[in-house]
């Protein structure tokens, strides 16, 4: 399975549309959104955090979009005569995911602390950075059950969607209290405003809401069984 997981994330690395989309994209977003007009620097925080946490979404979700182009080729066919079993298949895909939305993490972190001049404590940017990473597993999992059940073109689609969608709905891009009441209620549910809130929170020098921690975790169980389902369905199918 290891050597499963080191070609996986080799090629993802090397996916120039991935470097651009996954880890440019969201550092230029950042930068763009936090120097046009007079911006305080709780706001730089704020943003560097959301948008750490939309580059890190869009990467897991990504994921997917490799699983379905595999199953196009006959990857997954070709997987499944090896001695891998389809757990460790799926949690193989799993860790790439997760391996791959470090590097999105970590370049808006840098452009918050080297251009935008944003000061933590050495612990809060290690705990935002681990936070982060361990809770984009959610849409890694909705990511590879979109690859699971979908074409490529169509999981490319899909993906794009949840990604814009969910970010917006989060507060990822703009602060939630700018939404009207309807939408703020709606937002905190999201799973891409618990994320977020993994971080802010840190940021703003507490331990995260264990609100936010339990709606994480059910979407968690639910893009989780997503997943799995999707898998059983295209081994059936293919």
């Amino acid at each position: 399975m290891w050597d499963y997981l080191r070609l996986e994330v080799r090629r993802t690395l090397r996916d120039v549309g991935f470097v651009i989309g996954g880890v440019a994209m969201p550092v230029m977003m950042y930068l763009l959104f936090t120097n046009i007009g007079d911006n305080g620097g709780a706001w730089k925080t704020a943003s560097m955090v959301g948008m750490a946490a939309y580059g890190a979404v869009g990467s897991a979700l990504n994921t997917g979009g490799g699983v379905a182009e595999d199953r196009a080729i006959g990857w997954l066919r070709q997987l499944r005569v090896t001695p891998m079993t389809p757990r460790q298949v799926v949690v193989g895909r799993a860790l790439t995911g997760a391996v791959t939305v470090l590097p999105a993490i970590v370049a808006v972190l840098l452009a918050g602390a080297l251009v935008n001049g944003v000061r933590l404590a050495a612990w809060q940017w290690a705990a935002i950075a681990l936070l982060l990473w361990l809770g984009s597993l959610p849409f890694t999992l909705l990511g590879l059950g979109n690859g699971y059940r979908m074409t490529a073109q169509t999981t490319g689609v899909t993906n794009m969607v949840c990604n814009l969608g969910l970010a917006v709905l989060g507060g990822l891009w703009f602060p939630v209290t700018l939404f009207p009441g309807w939408l703020r209620t709606l937002s905190a549910y999201t799973p891409t405003h618990g994320f977020a809130q993994l971080g802010t929170a840190v940021a703003d020098g507490h331990a995260p809401a264990l609100t936010a921690v339990l709606i994480l975790a059910a979407w968690l169980l639910a893009f989780g069984s997503y997943a799995v389902l999707s898998y059983r369905r295209s081994a059936a199918t293919s």
